[in-house]
């Protein structure tokens, strides 16, 4: 039996005043007081198309490789509940800014349908009474519709992800599901034969993985009834996420009929070649391009993971990688810095870190100035004090011996002092130069080059 799965994605754009109004775009502040008439919906006023959201909506089609409505218009569509006191909907139906676009995941292309701009709804609070939050209502919205064309929970899962990665890196959405300004709804059918199922939709997702659990347990459920000789009926189902099922809202035993028509108040918009190619080079760099950046500069994919997956933490990283060693950058970042962050629950940008002290501390590390050990509790002390790198080193008596005459002074000094350990590596046993080396470290009180100590002692042994 054949899985086919379809993903609408909603996704709150960040722009500064709501899609056709002033009010200011935060829907965080206090209730009810980011709105106008224009949000309340009062008879008789006029819609205002803030052009920044077309511009973050072409740099999403950009990014998504979507083919661009070069000349666009708006739509009403009509539908009565309380949160949307107007009674319509402003949306584009017939015209989404853009089509036929595709993410590539791994091994695979999602093709996705269309993306179009809409108005957000109010938010309802369901007690004895319906109230209503009207600081969403007009927050601009993207809509991002696949086609069907996903066959699992993973690959749903490898798809949103790389969705909300590419979002994040445009700078235009927070992207957060778990906060609403990223939701998502799935179309679920199983078939056994060449056409498609019946469609299942699940809404009231709240992560990605759980789009993935969602789908998975969607898929199975469909093909056990399927296999019992039972009719799949055309239905809405929510997600659980206690008892990680889905669970029946409504079936759909007609089509909504939204009435569209296109909206009368908002002038068709024309794109032409002048603003398209403006925003084309204003793109910021994008993942892809990052990645494969990174790897040519010899850093390995676990960190790479990491650090596109910290937005903070790569914008750090792409203001001082040229003056730095790279590697010895992304580990610090993605090791003991960010443990840190997350140990003590603050941004990057709020903790004691500066660019300075931290090329610096890489300098440091990339000379053996200071050994990894060393190292360690350098970022210890910068993080809690902020103090210069430098200050800190010499505070602490850190400064690795590298002279190569002291280095040899004190491997000669050990080797006199160890006769019998001398005897134990000329027969071979390993155990002698890891001896030894302990010895030289002691004698050094941990400050000697443990690399060039290493290869002196070897080289003095063999003289023996």
């Amino acid at each position: 039996m054949k899985p086919t799965i379809g993903i609408e994605v909603h996704v709150e754009l960040k722009s500064m005043a709501k899609v056709f109004s002033l009010s200011k775009n935060n829907f965080n502040d206090e209730e009810n007081t980011n709105i106008n008439v224009i949000d309340l919906g009062y008879p008789g006023v006029l819609p205002r198309l803030n052009k920044g959201v077309i511009d973050d909506a072409l740099k999403a089609c950009i990014a998504l490789n979507f083919n661009i409505n070069r000349l666009m218009h708006f739509d009403r569509k009509n539908y009565f509940y309380p949160d949307l006191p107007k009674g319509y909907q402003i949306t584009q139906q017939d015209t989404p800014i853009g089509y036929d676009g595709y993410v590539e995941i791994e091994n695979k292309k999602i093709y996705l349908e269309r993306m179009h701009i809409e108005e957000d709804t109010c938010k309802s609070l369901h007690t004895t009474d319906t109230l209503l939050n009207f600081n969403r209502a007009g927050v601009p919205l993207l809509e991002i519709v696949t086609k069907p064309c996903i066959s699992s929970g993973k690959e749903a899962i490898e798809y949103l992800e790389k969705l909300r990665e590419t979002l994040l890196y445009l700078g235009i959405s927070d992207v957060k599901i778990e906060e609403g300004s990223m939701r998502c709804d799935v179309n679920v059918s199983v078939s056994d034969t060449d056409k498609l199922g019946t469609k299942v939709e699940v809404k009231n997702i709240g992560s990605i993985s759980n789009v993935g659990t969602a789908i998975d347990y969607e898929i199975q459920r469909q093909q056990e009834l399927l296999a019992n000789g039972e009719v799949i009926l055309e239905q809405t189902r929510r997600f659980d996420d206690k008892t990680k099922t889905t669970i029946l809202m409504r079936y759909k035993e007609t089509g909504n009929d939204y009435r569209y028509f296109p909206e009368p108040d908002i002038p068709y918009v024309y794109i032409d070649d002048e603003w398209l190619e403006n925003i084309k080079n204003n793109m910021p760099i994008l993942t892809d391009e990052l990645k494969d950046k990174y790897i040519k500069l010899g850093i390995n994919n676990n960190n790479i993971k990491t650090i596109i997956a910290n937005k903070e933490i790569c914008n750090f990283l792409e203001t001082v990688i040229d003056k730095v060693n790279p590697n010895i950058a992304a580990n610090l970042l993605t090791g003991d810095i960010l443990s840190y962050l997350n140990k003590n629950y603050i941004k990057l940008e709020d903790s004691k870190l500066t660019k300075d002290n931290f090329i610096k501390l890489v300098d440091l590390l990339d000379k053996k100035t200071i050994s990894s050990k060393q190292g360690k509790e350098v970022i210890n002390i910068l993080l809690n004090t902020g103090k210069d790198v430098l200050e800190i080193v010499k505070e602490n008596n850190m400064e690795q011996i590298s002279d190569n005459n002291l280095v040899l002074d004190i491997v000669t000094k050990v080797i006199d002092a160890n006769p019998d350990s001398v005897k134990d590596f000329k027969e071979g046993k390993d155990r002698a130069v890891k001896y030894l080396m302990g010895q030289i470290m002691k004698e050094s009180k941990g400050q000697i080059n443990p690399a060039l100590a290493n290869q002196t002692l070897i080289a003095e042994l063999k003289k023996k």
